[in-house]
Order: C-alpha cells, then structure tokens, then sequence
C-alpha cells in the first residue's frame, strides 16, 4: 500500500473521545441523553484507538533509530498512549457490567485529562507528517 493507513484510522478515537468530552462537560445541564452519549463514543472511540495505534506501530517500523524525528515520535506515541489509558479508565468507571452508568467527577476529570493529552499527541503527530513529512510520498502528482 502505497498510503500509510494510520492517518484515516486516527480520525475515528480523536472524532469520538473529542465529542465525548464535551458531552461529558455538558452532562450536568442537558443529563442522561448527554452522559450516555459520551459513553458510546467512549467505546467506539476507545475500540477505534487501538486499530489506529496498531498502524501508528506499524509505521513507526518503517522509521530509521537515528531519523531526526524518533524524539518526536517517541512523544507522540506516549502521549497517545496516556490519552487511551486516560479515556479507557473514564469508560471502566462508568460501566456496571455492559450498562453505562451516570459519570462522576472523577469520569470526568479524566476524559477532560485525556482530551489534553489526545491535544498535545495530536499536535506531535502533525509534526511528524508536516515537519518531518513522515508517510508523505515524493513521487509525481497526477
């Protein structure tokens, strides 16, 4: 394959656990329909992530130890990783075997925490492809 997967499949968790956030926050005022939301979005984000993190994996074998950018990827990859752990640890709290349950303020200081993580990860990733132009094919445009 000519074109990296990682960057279609990354769209997926920072789409959900971004729109998970925000219901979270806004759960107080607009309750269950929102907390509810945020859960689902919860899963699919947190399902998602790991395919996406899976060819983050895969890309990164393609990168030479001593390329510039390792540092940045290195940073990259552990701030995404903390935002899942984050966003993974949100979702068990809330979940009473397969049912969603009413979040607490701790389920959401730690969606709230991995919303800043998924941020500053997001921001390396760009980095990596518009600084170091990592996945970017040079050949010619049709």
């Amino acid at each position: 394959m000519r074109h990296p997967l990682q960057p279609v499949l990354v769209h997926f968790p920072i789409a959900c656990w971004s729109l998970a956030t925000v219901a979270d926050i806004a759960s107080p005022w607009w309750g269950e329909p929102a907390w509810r939301l945020a859960g689902m979005l919860l899963v699919v984000g947190t399902v998602t992530a790991i395919a996406a993190m899976a060819t983050g994996f895969v890309e990164l074998m393609k990168v030479r130890n001593d390329s510039p950018a390792i540092g940045d990827i290195h940073r990259h990859m552990s701030l995404v990783v903390g935002a899942w752990t984050l966003y993974a640890a949100s979702l068990f709290l809330r979940l009473h075997g397969t049912t969603l349950t009413r979040p607490g303020a701790v389920d959401i200081a730690l969606s709230v925490g991995g919303f800043l993580l998924l941020c500053a990860g997001a921001w390396f990733g760009g980095k990596l492809v518009y600084g170091y132009r990592l996945g970017v094919t040079t050949g010619p445009q049709p």
